[in-house]
């Protein structure tokens, strides 16, 4: 997997992207993750990338040519013109799901980072093929949301993370969240680890937190838990834990009501 990240902060991205897990992964040659200046490929003394909207208005827009100069350069340097995302608060909301649409259909990306008060529709229009948002809110770059989604596709890569246990088990894998986790001590300030994970059964354990992940969804995230496909617990004993886990889930809502 190859990201080319267009930026006008690759500093910034690259104090997140050459450390720790990601850099390690590129270190061992699984990913890729390049940025280029945007400023490097403008045809002015001044390296100026914005200018007036047309029309009036507010602030600056990013101009069309040092954009398309950059992404052109990449293109050709690859060979390929690669999937190109503008990270936009206009395009479909990011999800695990998207993540793993992305990771499993390219293996190259381009990401690029607008600021100011966008940037000039021909560019998106000429060499854009999706825009995706981190969610109903705007940022003041699209540094941060870049880093979101290469750090959410790259972890899925195999070799970047130990196994794929690492991430099928997360939050938002299968339309759940994650249950609870717990380290040592076995008490920390009167509040002990349920006794099951003390217990070395693995199979309870597995059990107890596949029903904690379910209640979980069910309480934080009702929208989320409506999406999951109960048609694909295929054995009676995966059917029983659900029931018991909406058992349990509407036992502890009387009782909050009731506490209220």
């Amino acid at each position: 997997m190859r990201i080319d990240i267009l930026t006008l902060f690759p500093d910034s991205v690259d104090a997140y992207t050459k450390v720790s897990i990601l850099g390690r992964a590129q270190e061992r040659g699984y990913i890729t993750i390049r940025t280029h200046q945007i400023r490097d490929y403008t045809t002015n003394k001044q390296m100026q990338v914005d200018d007036y909207p047309y029309g009036g208005g507010r602030g600056a827009v990013m101009q069309a040519d040092p954009l398309y100069r950059c992404w052109a350069h990449v293109c050709e340097e690859l060979g390929l013109r690669p999937h190109t995302i503008f990270l936009s608060p206009c395009g479909r909301v990011f999800t695990q799901q998207v993540a793993r649409e992305l990771k499993e259909r390219y293996d190259h990306l381009i990401l690029v980072c607008g600021h100011y008060e966008g940037v000039d529709q021909r560019f998106i229009d000429e060499c854009v093929d999706e825009e995706i948002s981190m969610g109903d809110f705007v940022l003041t770059g699209g540094e941060i949301p870049a880093i979101a989604v290469a750090d959410a596709v790259c972890r899925m890569v195999p070799g970047v993370l130990p196994d794929e246990e690492c991430f099928m088990e997360e939050s938002h894998w299968d339309h759940l969240l994650e249950y609870p986790q717990y380290s040592r001590p076995e008490e920390w300030h009167g509040r002990r680890v349920p006794e099951v994970l003390l217990s070395g059964h693995h199979g309870n354990v597995a059990a107890w937190r596949r029903k904690e992940s379910y209640k979980r969804t069910m309480l934080r995230r009702p929208d989320l838990f409506a999406q999951f496909d109960e048609s694909k617990l295929t054995t009676k004993a995966e059917r029983k834990l659900l029931q018991q886990a909406k058992e349990e889930f509407r036992q502890q809502a009387t009782d909050l009501e009731q506490e209220q």
